[in-house]
């Protein structure tokens, strides 16, 4: 599921700081493959009664530390609960054709990732979908700021998750030197009056910063360096972030202090433990909406038609996939 033992066997033994340390640190890299492993098995969790894969995973615990199983058993409990009520969530914004806009902004492996896939894992695509910009090219760089985001924006019934948003000006733009600082000023004097433009429209706007300690964030950069699944995450522009800590301290500091306005405000997600950091972002986004469950009709198999003259063809073998498993 995630890196071969002895990589990160080696990389605790090379990376973990002292002799003192180690014992805590080996704690965080278990924790960090516990948590790897753990998100092959959330989209084979039913329902809330069935459990047996819960108790599977809570095996895997050391069975010395019985609290550790118990926490492990209440997340996947509560998260599937809450991601029974974002169904009812997204059935009421369909019905009263809601246009809803959450953003997820942080550091680099902060989690914004992780929460965004807890949300949309059991949603219609159709209803929730995230939207994830690449670096904007030359025509979109002589674009008005905010026009590349515009076109993403819901329609009736539909939400849509920013994995980082328009505050990529205030965050990396801004530090990584991508632009000016007239364009971060001029961002600054547009952002409130452009999401103003966006609630005055019917939009309900949400905004969440992921916050994560130094130490945290170079934990989990050490723990995607050494996983082959995760090393894609690990860019160039991610480790230069590292040697700039303090300066996106400073354009976070100044982003919530000059953007965090009635009608959009921002919210803080403490996310240095990942899975407290899912239960309670999404616990507080079902709490935006005084949403009710929506009655759906019984559905009834209809029978299926038997025409005397039908013949099912075989395949031809040479269209099947070869049976490797």
């Amino acid at each position: 599921m995630t890196a071969a033992p002895q990589d990160l066997d080696a990389a605790f033994t090379e990376r973990a700081p002292d002799e003192d340390g180690d014992a805590d640190y080996a704690q965080r890299v278990l924790a960090e493959q516990a948590d790897s492993f753990d998100e092959e098995f959330e989209l084979a969790l039913v329902d809330d009664g069935d459990d047996h894969l819960v108790r599977l995973l809570d095996q895997l615990h050391d069975p010395a530390d019985p609290g550790a199983m118990t926490e492990r058993h209440r997340y996947f409990k509560e998260l599937l609960r809450l991601q029974t009520e974002l169904v009812k969530l997204q059935d009421w914004v369909v019905r009263q054709k809601l246009k809803v806009v959450v953003l997820f902004e942080g550091r680099d492996a902060a989690g914004k990732g992780g929460v965004i896939k807890r949300i949309t894992q059991r949603l219609n695509p159709r209803v929730c979908r995230v939207v994830a910009l690449p670096a904007p090219n030359e025509r979109e760089r002589t674009q008005w700021y905010f026009q590349r985001y515009a076109p993403h924006l819901p329609g009736a019934g539909e939400i849509v998750l920013f994995d980082r948003s328009w505050y990529n000006r205030a965050g990396v733009e801004r530090v990584m030197g991508f632009c000016s600082e007239e364009d971060v000023q001029e961002f600054f004097n547009s952002v409130p009056e452009f999401e103003r433009m966006l609630v005055r429209s019917g939009i309900v706007l949400i905004k969440y910063w992921f916050s994560i300690t130094d130490d945290e964030q170079a934990f989990r950069f050490e723990m995607r360096n050494v996983d082959p699944l995760k090393q894609w995450k690990l860019s160039p522009m991610d480790l230069e972030s590292r040697r700039r800590w303090e300066a996106y301290t400073h354009a976070k500091e100044e982003m919530l202090a000059r953007t965090h306005i009635p009608e959009a405000r921002w919210w803080v997600v403490e996310a240095v433990n990942k899975k407290r950091a899912r239960l309670n972002c999404i616990s507080h986004l079902l709490g935006q909406f005084d949403y009710q469950a929506v009655e759906h009709p019984p559905i009834v198999l209809p029978e299926r038609a038997h025409s005397p003259d039908y013949v099912r063809h075989p395949v031809p073998p040479e269209l099947f996939v070869p049976s490797v498993y």
